[in-house]
């Protein structure tokens, strides 16, 4: 989800669809077992209305994320499993599907709560719920390419994402 402010009709919203979503994290110790430095990337198939882009129907949109930053546990370690807080920095791309319209890169951050849960000494579940603060800062166009057919305003833009998945040790 999410929601952009479209300026050129009287601050409607538009709202981007949730859509499926795909996730992968590289994460490594980082001091004791508690913590872990992380390497996250995501990316979500979306879409706006196409009334934003002077289009009947609905553009796709993909976003994709990119962050450093780590996974700290509040009881437990990577090994055992337990309670984890986690967080990051890095960039948003997005990318609409949309003749002459230009692919975006913004600044971005993440913040989130998790568990996991010890299946094997290298196999544990874990179920993740992440929000996503993007800095958007425009109040011109957006996605332009030789011309604006898109124009928001707006600072931020803000998503969540819930996931369930593996982690695999090695």
């Amino acid at each position: 989800g999410g929601e952009f402010t479209d300026a050129r009709d009287d601050d409607r919203a538009l709202r981007l669809r949730g859509g499926a979503a795909w996730s992968a994290s590289l994460d490594w110790p980082a001091g004791d077992g508690g913590r872990q430095m992380q390497l996250f990337v995501s990316r979500q198939r979306s879409e706006l209305p196409g009334a934003a882009f002077g289009r009947a129907g609905a553009v796709a949109l993909d976003v994709s994320y990119a962050h450093v930053g780590g996974r700290a546990f509040v009881d437990g370690d990577a090994v055992r499993g337990g309670s984890y807080a986690v967080g990051g920095l890095g960039i948003t791309h997005f990318s609409p599907g949309l003749d002459g319209a230009s692919a975006e890169t913004r600044p971005s951050m993440n913040l989130g709560f998790g568990h996991q849960w010890a299946l094997a000494p290298s196999l544990a579940l874990r179920a993740e719920l992440r929000a996503y603060v993007t800095l958007v800062n425009s109040g011109g166009g957006f996605f332009c390419s030789g011309g604006c057919v898109f124009t928001i305003k707006g600072d931020t833009l803000l998503q969540a994402e819930a996931m369930v998945g593996l982690s695999v040790g090695f």
